[in-house]
């Protein structure tokens, strides 16, 4: 293993243990010393990411652990965010509009966080309108949003009848077939995504970004 996956083994273990300190000293080292790949600081996060979630599940890690999880990628993400956007020949012109919120009776919102970053270093214009967000309010915000594509976040399994739920508001408000819908999060598979109704679902950040491109005719 030579030096550098080393290191980035470390931000990944440091960030998923919660060791703060130390692996926010890394990855501004990694980011504005070593100029590693922005990109790539951000997917070594969202790998952490995936195991601080599995010890969710198992019992090992509470709230206040996901907590702290969301504040050092936010942190990690301010200073990433602008040397990504430093990309010479970046259209400026956004790409679409994405509407992300993690449905009611889910509290999660890192993955969401993740994806929201990602859309909008992609080129489209995000509204993020939080955690355990009721169907009246996804359809509020469409009405006022207008967006092209609608992002369901939610990582417990109960999430589920809650996207269904929000997917069957927004076809009996008569705006279904206005914007695309993805879900994320969790134990998502196609048979999650057939019984939610939705239009496609992204197993991370980078699927989202590559479906929203696909919806609004963009090349991957």
């Amino acid at each position: 293993m030579n030096d550098t996956s080393k290191e980035e083994q470390q931000l990944v273990d440091w960030l998923a243990d919660m060791n703060e300190d130390d692996a926010l000293a890394l990855a501004k080292r990694m980011l504005l010393e070593d100029k590693t790949d922005p990109l790539r600081v951000m997917e070594l996060c969202r790998r952490a990411m995936d195991l601080v979630g599995k010890r969710f599940e198992e019992g090992e890690y509470f709230l206040p652990e996901l907590v702290l999880a969301g504040e050092m990628l936010e942190t990690i993400g301010a200073i990433a965010k602008p040397l990504i956007q430093q990309v010479p020949g970046e259209v400026a012109k956004k790409l679409g509009k994405v509407l992300i919120g993690t449905v009611h009776g889910d509290l999660h919102d890192i993955g969401k966080n993740i994806v929201s970053f990602m859309l909008d270093i992609n080129g489209f214009e995000v509204k993020d309108i939080g955690i355990d967000v009721p169907v009246k309010s996804f359809v509020d915000e469409v009405k006022a949003y207008q967006p092209d594509v609608v992002a369901l976040s939610g990582f417990l399994t109960l999430a589920f009848d809650s996207m269904k739920e929000t997917i069957e508001a927004f076809e009996a408000a008569g705006m279904r077939d206005q914007f695309k819908i993805m879900i994320g999060g969790g134990q998502i598979d196609e048979t999650v995504r057939a019984y939610t109704g939705a239009d496609a679902f992204g197993v991370n950040a980078v699927e989202a970004v590559n479906l929203s491109r696909k919806w609004m005719g963009v090349a991957a």
